[in-house]
């Protein structure tokens, strides 16, 4: 188990959000905090700085806060995937499944280079249904996913059954709720 306590001491925690028995992982408390979210942005720039990544796709919202930082820093093209019909250009999109029902997520066409090693970039891995939506969007641009990288993973939700052979890199896990 990952346990990085920094992280786990700055997220603030909601039970029963946004249903009964839900227990809310907030990692906008990570955002308030300028020595965590430095240290966040420190731990990626590390891990990935090498490893020849093109560009940072960030998944809607907060993956954006994670993501636009990183790629600054490490000097690649940001790519963003957002929900339905919030980007004005041409799109290309893929739907995916939620616990009730379906949603999607979309990019600018034209926004991946064909072929570019590309990093998916979300706050928090739950299911894996937004990041495996993610990732086949990436490949349907043409681009090649070389990893996922989340703050925090909740691996009990067995995401990795929907991600089989990514690359995922986190820094903090919850086992349970």
């Amino acid at each position: 188990m990952k346990v990085d306590t920094r992280i786990d001491e700055a997220i603030r925690k909601i039970p029963d959000f946004p249903k009964p028995g839900i227990l809310f992982y907030d990692l906008t408390s990570v955002l308030t905090n300028p020595e965590v979210f430095s240290y966040v942005l420190d731990r990626m720039v590390t891990a990935y700085e090498h490893s020849g990544i093109q560009a940072v796709a960030a998944i809607e919202a907060r993956g954006f806060l994670f993501a636009a930082p990183f790629a600054y820093r490490i000097r690649v093209p940001l790519i963003l995937l957002r929900k339905a019909g919030k980007l004005p250009g041409e799109t290309i999109a893929r739907e995916f499944a939620l616990e009730y029902g379906t949603d999607t997520i979309e990019m600018h066409r034209g926004d991946v280079t064909p072929g570019a090693n590309v990093l998916i970039v979300d706050d928090l891995i739950a299911t894996g249904g937004t990041v495996e939506a993610a990732c086949g969007l990436i490949e349907d641009a043409g681009g090649v996913v070389s990893g996922v990288f989340s703050v925090v993973a909740l691996p009990f939700l067995n995401f990795r059954d929907r991600l089989p052979g990514r690359e995922i890199t986190y820094l903090h896990e919850y086992a349970s709720e």
